[in-house]
């Protein structure tokens, strides 16, 4: 067995500095061992994941299904048990575990609800074994396990108290451990210092791969399992009184980063995990209730990995997220398009992939329109994922950027996505962008034929990009910069009819007269004014403009009045739900900007926050009334509402404001 999981240590190696077919071939080498058909799994699997490619989530699903069977083998066979510290056998049951909860996620990346269903029972089979790994490894809980600036602490109230117990107070070793180098530099930080009590320090002191396979793998599995079910849809959760288990995602975060602190395979891949969420979180949540701190954690954890492995592309990856979301995208488009040269050595394409999706959504989001029609019509080339989603952005790229010859390969583009959607079927049904696309298309048709045009010509009738439409739920116009802030704003507000709410940003001199109004229909007005709105909160943000939130807010207000009128006539039933979630998220700003701008009583600055926090968490209660399952991508809106909740708890218990999500 030692023998076997240094072979697969060393082929995990392989795989993080992107040589990928190495380790495949090193994997395959032994099909009996389970740490090799983990290993395969786990390599297809992010082929599946990183990719989305289908036919490699089956062919991950099988391979899983192997190691399921091979580890189930191994934990019956007592000749195959290590002589360690634990429960004999116990290093099997977890490698048993991290099979089923991948089976599980490998579901739930279809981003359909039947996907997340399939997910959920895969993860309820594995929440018995996760809960029973946890309370042998972790008696006394993770308390005693001081981490890297990896996770926020437990919440107060944590949803398992029997699981968060205090551990007991011992003078702490300092282990050679993966992020060993951050005590040197921070050691009088104690949330910054990393050391591991243990029910023995003797033993801690002593433990070897085997040990580490343990403590790693049970509070990375432990984390993860509690992470992923966090964040699945809240209609999906609430299934969860069918098996009753409960999650905290602060206890999950402190797991993965106590996993992320040891020397085992699973501690790469808990910094992985963390590395996504703090990415995701930055990007999608909207509002963060402590933004420095969670860049300060994810720039330690790529710190660390990158140090190791620093040629890895999901390393490069995050590097560059963080540059961008600490708003300095033109560094972040260096470091994707270095990661993306060609001399850089052993591509792993489906990373490499991942690099090109950033460069082009970031390209997008300083209004590099021909570069990023460019990237996105290159990612066709590099997976299979929705080329048609792919094409409908980089179509809007042109669009934006103008001129016949733009506008003809644009509209050449649009024709092409019929067929490039019909190709691609998940489960014999469109992917939640594409029948969001396929209702866009039908409605430019539409209005090219209402308007007397040839509804086979119907570029010239499309005025609001819809690259910037798409780009609404990547949160991608929210982390700019004044100058495109105004650009943006510039190009929304000249459309006709002129829009009516008075702002410092628009000048009505500049609005052309139109005896045919540019936008004619509520879904397009509605449209508009949520990009108006978004716009303005992003400038009032960069220029600490009080004015300008309550422009903003006023846009935002306008696009939900017309939310019944697009019940009735329209298609963009998303737009509603969309908005109160912006609503939310200005809210949220504008308290933080108030409480720097204004020197507030404690007794004050709580009661604001009070007002603010209820009222932020009326809009997102409303947002989630009108995200039903019928809604084009409500399971993404549901996603970052579960994810800005958390925001609005964490700034509560900050504040000792007890807000009840």
């Amino acid at each position: 067995m030692a023998t076997q999981l240094e072979e697969a240590t060393r082929a995990f190696d392989r795989l993080f500095t992107n040589e990928i077919v190495e380790a495949k071939e090193k994997f395959s080498a032994n099909p009996d061992s389970p740490f090799h058909l983990i290993g395969l799994g786990v390599c297809v699997f992010l082929e599946a994941a990183l990719g989305m490619e289908a036919a490699h989530m089956a062919e991950a699903a099988r391979i899983l299904g192997l190691a399921d069977a091979a580890s189930k083998k191994a934990m019956k066979n007592q000749a195959t048990w290590t002589k360690t510290r634990f429960t004999p056998g116990l290093e099997w049951e977890i490698v048993n575990a991290d099979a089923v909860v991948l089976q599980g996620i490998t579901h739930a990346l279809s981003e359909s609800y039947m996907g997340y269903l399939q997910c959920l029972y895969a993860l309820n089979n594995a929440h018995s074994k996760f809960t029973k790994l946890y309370k042998v490894v972790y008696p006394s809980g993770l308390s005693g396990y001081l981490t890297p600036a990896a996770s926020p602490p437990v919440s107060r109230k944590s949803s398992n108290p029997s699981l968060s117990s205090t551990a007991s107070e011992r003078p702490a070793l300092k282990p050679k451990a993966f992020f060993g180098r951050w005590t040197a530099s921070s050691a009088a930080t104690p949330s910054s210092t990393l050391t591991v009590p243990g029910d023995s320090d003797a033993a801690s002191a002593t433990d070897g791969p085997v040990e580490d396979l343990i403590l790693a793998g049970t509070a990375f599995g432990f984390g993860l399992f509690n992470l992923v079910f966090s964040l699945l849809p809240k209609k999906v959760q609430s299934f969860v009184g069918l098996f009753g288990y409960k999650h905290d995602r602060k206890l999950a975060l402190q797991a993965l980063a106590v996993s992320a602190a040891k020397q085992d395979v699973h501690s790469v891949f808990a910094g992985l995990v963390l590395m996504t969420y703090h990415g995701v979180v930055l990007l999608l949540s909207g509002y963060q209730a402590n933004e420095a701190h969670i860049i300060k954690q994810y720039t330690a954890i790529v710190d660390s990995v990158q140090a190791r492995y620093p040629d890895g592309s999901l390393w490069i990856l995050n590097r560059a997220k963080i540059l961008r979301m600490s708003g300095n995208a033109q560094a972040a488009i260096k470091v994707l398009q270095e990661g993306l040269s060609p001399e850089k050595k052993n591509p792993f394409v489906q990373a490499d992939t991942l690099l090109m999706f950033e460069l082009a959504w970031t390209l997008l989001a300083q209004r590099r329109y021909e570069e990023a029609a460019v990237t996105f019509v290159r990612l066709t080339e590099l997976n299979s994922w929705s080329h048609g989603t792919y094409y409908f952005i980089a179509a809007g790229c042109l669009i934006s950027v103008g001129g016949e010859e733009n506008i003809n390969k644009a509209q050449e583009m649009f024709d092409k996505i019929p067929e490039l959607i019909q190709k691609k079927k998940v489960g014999g049904k469109d992917l939640p962008t594409e029948v969001l696309i396929k209702k866009k298309l039908d409605f430019y048709k539409s209005k090219a034929k209402r308007r007397g045009g040839d509804e086979t010509n119907y570029v010239s009738h499309i005025k609001i990009s819809p690259a910037e439409e798409l780009g609404i739920f990547w949160n991608n116009q929210s982390r700019t910069n004044l100058s495109i802030a105004e650009s943006h704003i510039k190009e929304w507000s000249i459309l006709s009819p002129p829009v009516q709410i008075s702002s410092p940003l628009i000048d009505p001199s500049t609005i052309p007269q139109s005896s045919q109004p540019d936008l004619d229909t509520p879904d397009e007005l509605a449209l508009r004014l949520l990009l108006l709105g978004i716009a303005h909160r992003t400038y009032a943000c960069a220029s600490s403009s009080a004015d300008i939130f309550e422009v903003s807010k006023a846009f935002l207000e306008a696009a939900h009045s017309y939310h019944p009128q697009i019940v009735k006539q329209g298609i963009s039933t998303w737009i509603g739900g969309v908005v109160l979630f912006e609503l939310a998220v200005l809210e949220l700003k504008q308290a933080e900007f108030n409480e720097k701008q204004v020197q507030m009583e404690p007794d004050q600055l709580k009661k604001m926050w009070t007002e603010v926090l209820k009222k932020a968490k009326e809009r997102l209660d409303m947002a989630l009334e009108l995200a039903g399952k019928e809604v084009d991508l409500s399971s993404r809106l549901d996603s970052r509402i579960a994810m800005l909740k958390d925001e609005i708890v964490t700034k509560g218990d900050s504040l000792d404001i007890e807000i009840r999500i």
